[in-house]
């Protein structure tokens, strides 16, 4: 791995996570609606206004508070919060790990999932399961995960009774019923998107099956499974890891509506009750999170085609 690439990678990183910073601060400075008359309410006179301003820095410069706010990140804290009037890191250290956890859940599916079946329907191209997982294929993505996860609560909670909708379990008390509350959420989370990948994986393999290497293979007397496994996959995977990298960022913020669905107290609930009490301090770091999380996934599919085919490893050096 080169090291150079990679430094400049971790700075380009560094510099974008600065400017996602700086316009979400900013968008959050501008728009309209005062999170100090809201927490005063009817008590939000001229003064009690003024002084609850000064006593938040409200009253201070855009770039000062951006300056400060910014300290607060460095320094892990990620500023207190407007309405609890802690820090957000301890209201996020209890909800982040969660919504990780069922989208990481989520993405595992994707791949037990997508690969095998993707690479199965290739191979088996025009026959009836192909055709039948097709129109399943099809179905599946015309649902959004909320109704997914509907259908979901529906039949395993209200009619099988195999799971108890709203029984969620925290980590804290019990690691494996906490995970097995997760696993319709995540389900419901990662149908759409292995459909999609089932679709890329299948399509990207029978592309590169017409390729000349292909033909190159079979006449030095190699099975079609060792052309499969040993030539194509290898490149029939880079457009879906592509797909992958944006599905994995897309289920993170996805898994805020979930949470809504099975009632998980994840940082969808807190995202969601931060705006409507305009507590700005809470929005902006779970919204900049986010935006990390996007930037270092990104980061790491950059990596994964270095390893995976070195004339992009040349492409990118040069």
């Amino acid at each position: 791995m080169n090291l150079t690439y990679v430094l400049k990678k971790v700075i380009s990183l560094m510099f974008t996570l600065l400017l996602t910073a700086f316009l979400v601060f900013l968008a959050f400075s501008v728009i309209p609606g005062d999170p100090v008359t809201t927490m005063l309410g009817t008590q939000a006179t001229p003064e009690k206004v003024a002084a609850l301003r000064e006593e938040l820095g409200l009253d201070r410069p855009f770039l000062i508070r951006f300056v400060s706010w910014m300290g607060s990140f460095l320094d892990g804290t990620f500023g207190n919060s407007y309405s609890y009037h802690v820090t957000v890191r301890s209201m996020l250290a209890g909800k982040l790990p969660i919504t990780l956890t069922m989208t990481c859940m989520a993405f595992v599916l994707i791949l037990l999932i997508a690969i095998p079946l993707g690479i199965f329907l290739a191979r088996n191209s025009g026959s009836i399961p192909d055709r039948i997982m097709t129109v399943v294929n099809q179905t599946i993505m015309a649902f959004p995960p909320f109704f997914s996860g509907i259908l979901l609560t529906l039949f395993f909670g209200l009619i099988l009774h195999l799971f108890k909708p709203g029984g969620y379990v925290s980590y804290t008390t019990s690691v494996p019923r906490f995970l097995g509350y997760l696993i319709l959420p995540a389900v419901a989370i990662a149908l759409p998107k292995a459909a999609m990948a089932t679709n890329y994986l299948k399509a990207s393999v029978l592309k590169e099956m017409k390729k000349d290497y292909v033909r190159t293979a079979y006449s030095r007397g190699n099975t079609t499974k060792g052309v499969l496994y040993g030539h194509v996959l290898k490149n029939a995977i880079i457009p879906v890891i592509t797909f992958l990298g944006m599905a994995f960022t897309d289920m993170i913020a996805g898994s805020i509506i979930i949470e809504q669905v099975f009632s998980i107290p994840g940082i969808g609930r807190l995202l969601i009750s931060s705006i409507a009490n305009r507590d700005y301090p809470v929005v902006e770091a779970i919204v900049v999170l986010l935006a990390f999380l996007v930037i270092l996934t990104n980061f790491g599919v950059d990596l994964i085609y270095r390893l995976v085919d070195p004339r992009i490893r040349s492409a990118m050096e040069e």
